[in-house]
């Protein structure tokens, strides 16, 4: 074996390739081929999407959990741990299984360069092939048709959402992007929609794939019982809109049509926010057309949509100050981060400061503006990494749109240290901006509560 821990594998992994992120699938399918990971024995559901992925995998993970089927899910970045990726039937990867799988590739590779993400795809891919589950789990990373996961013929294909994100990779607007994601779709296969109003070359790239397109609001829909708050009451919302459209604040119950297949008053997901509506109607779209292979009733479906947990979106962590953390990193996350502050605003008076980060490709503009007015105190994370951008350019970002004083700016944990030593009670603190500003959050809290100077 090449290296004897994980962190020398990961290590040596992300300088293996010449580029960290190059899309393109004859490599990665050369090395699944010669291990035979290409027809997993299983059905196979990917889902692609700008947001949304990681919850709707996540539903779905719950809810065929809840009917008693082994599931294997690759999810990706991670938060805390590399094992978070590879999940079979809830529980994380050893350090062991994923070694075993990186020596398995890295025999098989021979002198096939591969980048870190394709190096966990075939080990997702090789771990799920010797747990033999009932069904996988595959999120796209990037895109979709050029993604390492697309390696693989799903039998389901779901997209979230589509919005503007990865412009340097997918193309500058929302009907390249479109294209990009539907390239997981396949002939004679579903591909489901959550996206209530997506570009016109997605149906279009079905057509041409020759995929069973399905779409929210058209071939299944969503109608809302009852909102949670008494002036959101009068009238049930059908979707076909919009999430913006929906109430800020989740359903107490749904209905959900499917051709003749329907479920009323459904408990609402777990998962924050009025738009996982749309994620968990495209879940239960993919469930019903898998329902022959791998049945489930209607108590999976609820304990599923009443259990299903993500951490790192619009996580509260209670106290005299609540800290929030969401991963939001995009123009689209930003707003959906907004609606959620201003619908939970806190009470008598107490403040919002923001701690953030981001990364140097994502568009700062379109993250910070959603938030204008809503931040009282912004604190901008440092964050080792190179790819990250340095707080000064935020500031200027910031102090551009007139979205709010910088308070501080410096790294973990001295920065998160400050943030909270500023607030006082009835405030809160909400982090954000990157899958590693939420990281760091999470590290920092957990070395308070161990006790950790």
């Amino acid at each position: 074996m090449r290296h004897t821990t994980l962190e020398a594998w990961l290590n040596w992994q992300q300088g293996l390739h010449v580029a960290a992120i190059e899309l393109g699938l004859e490599r990665v399918r050369e090395v699944a081929r010669r291990l035979d990971l290409l027809r997993p024995a299983c059905p196979v559901i990917t889902v692609a999407g700008t947001n949304g992925k990681g919850s709707t995998v996540a539903l779905l993970e719950a809810i065929y959990g809840a009917a008693g089927h082994r599931v294997g899910s690759y999810t990706s970045p991670h938060l805390l741990r590399y094992n978070e990726r590879i999940r079979l039937n809830g529980r994380e990867a050893s350090d062991e299984e994923l070694m075993a799988a990186f020596d398995a590739i890295d025999r098989a590779r021979g002198d096939i360069s591969l980048t870190y993400f394709e190096f966990g795809t075939l080990a997702a891919l090789w771990c799920f092939a010797r747990a033999e589950p009932d069904l996988i789990l595959l999120e796209v990373g990037l895109g979709g048709r050029l993604d390492a996961v697309n390696i693989v013929d799903a039998d389901v294909a779901v997209i979230s959402s589509i919005g503007l994100d990865h412009t340097d990779w997918l193309g500058a607007d929302r009907e390249s992007i479109g294209r990009e994601k539907a390239g997981i779709a396949r002939a004679g296969r579903p591909l489901i929609c959550a996206d209530p109003e997506p570009p016109a070359s997605l149906a279009a790239t079905a057509r041409q794939a020759g995929a069973r397109l399905y779409r929210i609001g058209e071939d299944f829909q969503v109608e809302i019982a009852a909102m949670s708050r008494a002036d959101n009451a009068a009238a049930p919302c059908r979707s076909g809109t919009r999430p913006r459209s929906l109430s800020s604040h989740s359903p107490s119950r749904w209905h959900w049509r499917f051709g003749t297949h329907q479920h009323d008053n459904l408990p609402p997901p777990a998962l924050p926010g009025p738009w996982q509506i749309h994620n968990a109607a495209a879940a239960l779209c993919a469930v019903q057309l898998l329902a022959e292979r791998l049945p489930v009733n209607r108590a999976a479906l609820e304990q599923g949509l009443r259990g299903a947990l993500l951490r790192g979106r619009f996580q509260r962590l209670p106290g005299p100050v609540e800290w929030i953390l969401d991963v939001a990193h995009n123009q689209d996350g930003a707003g959906n981060l907004a609606q959620l502050l201003a619908a939970q605003a806190p009470a008598d008076g107490g403040r919002t400061l923001a701690v953030c980060a981001a990364m140097a490709r994502k568009d700062a503009q379109g993250l910070i503006a959603p938030l204008r007015g809503r931040i009282d105190a912004w604190y901008l994370l440092a964050l080792p990494d190179p790819e990250a951008r340095k707080p000064q350019e935020l500031a200027t970002i910031i102090e551009g749109l007139a979205a709010g004083p910088v308070a501080a700016r410096g790294a973990a944990p001295d920065l998160l240290a400050q943030a909270q030593a500023d607030a006082r009670p009835g405030d809160r603190i909400v982090v954000f901006g990157s899958f590693r500003s939420v990281e760091e959050a999470l590290r920092w809290h957990g070395d308070r509560q161990r006790g950790v100077a």
